[in-house]
C-alpha cells in the first residue's frame, strides 16, 4: 500500500513528529539535547520556519511549525536530521539510522486547535509520567510560553498573541489553559492526525484543504477514533 502524501501549506501549522529507530534513545546526555536545539534553531531560521512548540523526549521529537513555503519543514527536518546524526555516531561510535524514517505529520487548525496541540506537545513529558508538572521539565517551550523565559527559539503564533496585550497577561492566560488535562478523545485525534497524516480540525477546516489541494475533504479527514499509541 503506497504512503500517504505528506501534507504541507504555507501559514498553516504543521505539528510533527521524528521517533527513533525502533524507538532507541536519542538524547543520552544534556550535551545531546543542546546540540539538537541549537541546531534546530539554526536551520529553522535558514529554511524559513517559525518554531511555535516544541518538546524533546529520550526517544522522539514533538514540533509546532509553520513556514512561508510548503516545502520549508521538509527542508528543516532533512537538514537537521542529518546533521544530528553525524553527531550522534560520531559521538557514541556507531553507525546507521538513529530516524525511525519519514517523520509523521498533520497540519493544524489554527483556530480551534493549535492551542490544544501545543499544550498536547509540551503535556508529553507529564503524560509520560517523567515530571509531575510541564514547568519542570527543561527541554520544551512550556517555560517561554508560560513563563516568558527567554528561549530564542520559539516564535509566539498569532493565536497565542491573542492571549493578551501584554506578555504577562498572555503568559498567566497560558498557563491557566494547563489547570485541566486534555480531554483523552482530544489527545486520541491529535495522535490519529499526526501519526496518518490526516488533517487535525473540523469539517470547514478539511473542507478548504481539499479545495486548495484540489482533493475532497474525505482524503483528509480522520475516519476512525482507534487510539495510535
Amino acid at each position: 500500500m503506497p504512503r500517504r502524501p505528506r501534507l504541507t501549506l504555507p501559514h498553516v501549522p504543521l505539528h510533527l513528529i521524528q521517533r527513533g529507530n525502533n524507538r532507541q534513545l536519542c538524547f543520552a546526555v544534556e550535551e545531546d539535547y543542546r546540540r539538537y536545539l541549537d541546531w534546530l534553531k539554526e536551520y529553522a531560521d535558514k529554511t524559513g520556519c517559525s518554531i511555535h512548540a516544541y518538546v524533546l523526549m529520550t526517544n522522539h521529537v514533538h514540533l509546532l511549525v509553520s513556514a512561508e513555503r510548503g516545502e520549508a519543514p521538509g527542508e528543516l527536518m532533512k537538514a537537521l536530521g542529518q546533521r544530528y546524526v553525524q553527531y550522534y555516531n560520531r559521538t557514541y561510535r556507531r553507525s546507521g539510522t538513529l530516524w525511525e524514517g519519514r517523520y509523521r505529520s498533520c497540519l493544524t487548525q489554527t483556530e480551534e486547535y493549535l492551542l490544544a496541540c501545543q499544550r498536547y506537545i509540551e503535556l508529553n513529558p507529564v503524560r509520560a509520567g517523567m515530571v509531575q508538572h510541564p514547568a519542570d521539565y527543561r527541554w520544551s517551550s512550556y517555560r517561554a510560553n508560560a513563563q516568558g523565559e527567554g528561549d530564542d527559539l520559539v516564535t509566539a503564533h498569532d493565536v497565542y498573541l491573542g492571549l493578551g496585550s501584554r506578555a504577562q497577561d498572555r503568559q498567566a492566560a497560558y498557563r491557566e489553559l494547563f489547570r485541566c488535562e486534555l480531554e483523552p478523545g482530544l489527545v486520541d485525534q491529535i495522535r490519529l492526525a499526526t501519526n496518518g497524516n490526516f488533517a487535525l480540525g473540523n469539517p470547514r477546516f478539511t473542507d478548504e484543504l481539499g479545495h486548495r489541494l484540489g482533493t475532497t475533504r474525505d482524503a483528509w479527514q480522520i475516519r476512525t477514533t482507534t487510539p495510535v499509541a
